[in-house]
């Protein structure tokens, strides 16, 4: 609950010299008897975490089926403004009907449904952002503040959102906060495709992260984007020791404190049946089909990619995903963290890594460290920042 916490952690990410810093955030309380879910609200925090840092990003997650647009537009731009063009949003349409009940709803709407607010959502908060000029601001001692020729009303009229415009906060350094998104179904690659500038995919092994990668890149080229210009990032977990067999204790130890039955819950909500009779040393129970699961589509699809290519036991499986939700997992030395690294951004598998660290503040400062400096003298890695926005770290282009 500490904001000089999370600042420190962005210190050293910023230190490590990374693109950004990501808050992922939810909307209900869940069960936190052996930990902590989401606390501070993510803008404010990142408010907050501007103040201590100068270049690194700061990215949050807004849900498009909660807010407005025109608050959340107002804030992302604010916050734009604080941090001198270092914001981020990531799009999400959220999973559980626990978050929508605080929002008046009994359950969320369907999958098309969330997903055509969103891409509604996103075309509505870019308009608000480019309602604004950037030489919009005169600020003539002898004439006028503004030039209202350079303002202009954006009159949305659509299904879900309607507004006039234009946005009560003039053009910020990047002009639009940089869009992220984390689609796995059809509808979320396609709304990635159109407007994400960074992508966050889950692959457990880099032949699904090839494949997600080359379908996400065709996406863009198919909406008339630059592929290039979109960037692919898996998560990854690391657990980093100066040998082989010491990272292995190490990832087993925290694999040791997982709770066991909170876990099971979990793992009931992302598969929507019923687990907590599961044997724990057993194989894995058969799970229907993609085709058949009507809920959040890209850990489904994660969790039924790693029961076909690991066959754990329910025990492992837990473990698998309690430290970064079936996400690419390396552990080994340091070198051997970088050849993984370098072997999946060589092989079509990621442009870049959102990384996991399963331990804070600790595995953070391990990778920055003793991972970091190898990447660089390799030249996978920038050894500086040469932009001060975030958009110019992650596409090399300042607006």
């Amino acid at each position: 609950m500490d904001h000089a916490y999370w600042t420190s952690l962005a210190q050293t990410a910023e230190r490590g010299c990374f693109d950004a810093v990501f808050l992922a955030d939810g909307q209900s309380q869940g069960d936190i008897t052996h930990g902590p879910l989401w606390n501070l609200e993510p803008l404010t925090l990142l408010s907050a975490m501007a103040a201590g840092t100068e270049r690194i990003g700061l990215v949050c997650t807004i849900p498009a089926s909660f807010y407005e647009p025109f608050p959340a537009a107002r804030m992302l731009a604010s916050l734009d403004h604080i941090s001198g063009g270092r914001a981020g949003w990531n799009v999400v349409t959220s999973m559980f009907d626990a978050e929508a009940q605080n929002y008046g709803m009994d359950t969320l709407p369907v999958h098309a449904e969330r997903y055509g607010r969103a891409a509604e959502f996103v075309q509505a908060a870019l308009a608000l952002w480019d309602s604004w000029d950037a030489d919009a601001i005169r600020a003539d001692p002898a004439g006028a503040y503004a030039d209202m020729s350079k303002i202009r009303p954006v009159h949305h009229e659509g299904r879900h959102f309607r507004m006039a415009g234009p946005l009560n906060v003039p053009r910020s350094p990047q002009g639009r906060p940089v869009l992220f998104q984390a689609g796995a179904s059809e509808d979320g690659r396609n709304l990635a495709a159109r407007h994400a500038e960074g992508v966050y995919s889950v692959a457990a092994d880099l032949s699904s992260a090839q494949q997600y990668y080359r379908d996400v890149k065709a996406r863009a080229a198919r909406a008339g984007r630059d592929p290039g210009q979109v960037v692919v990032m898996p998560g990854l977990v690391s657990y980093i020791g100066s040998t082989a067999k010491e990272a292995a204790a190490a990832r087993a130890e925290l694999d040791g404190l997982v709770p066991v039955a909170q876990s099971l819950a979990q793992l009931g909500k992302f598969i929507q049946q019923d687990c907590i009779s599961w044997e724990l040393d057993a194989p894995v129970p058969r799970l229907a089909p993609a085709s058949e699961f009507s809920g959040p589509a890209g850990r489904y699809a994660t969790i039924l990619r790693l029961v076909e290519t690991e066959r754990p036991t329910v025990r492992q499986l837990l473990d698998r995903l309690a430290a970064g939700g079936g996400h690419c997992t390396m552990a080994g030395t340091p070198e051997q963290v970088a050849d993984g690294i370098q072997h999946w951004f060589e092989n079509g598998g990621a442009d870049g890594f959102n990384l996991m660290p399963p331990v804070l503040p600790g595995s953070l400062e391990e990778f920055v460290d003793r991972v970091v400096p190898l990447l660089q003298r390799r030249g996978l890695f920038r050894n500086r920042y040469t932009t001060r926005t975030l958009r110019g770290h992650l596409l090399g282009v300042d607006a």
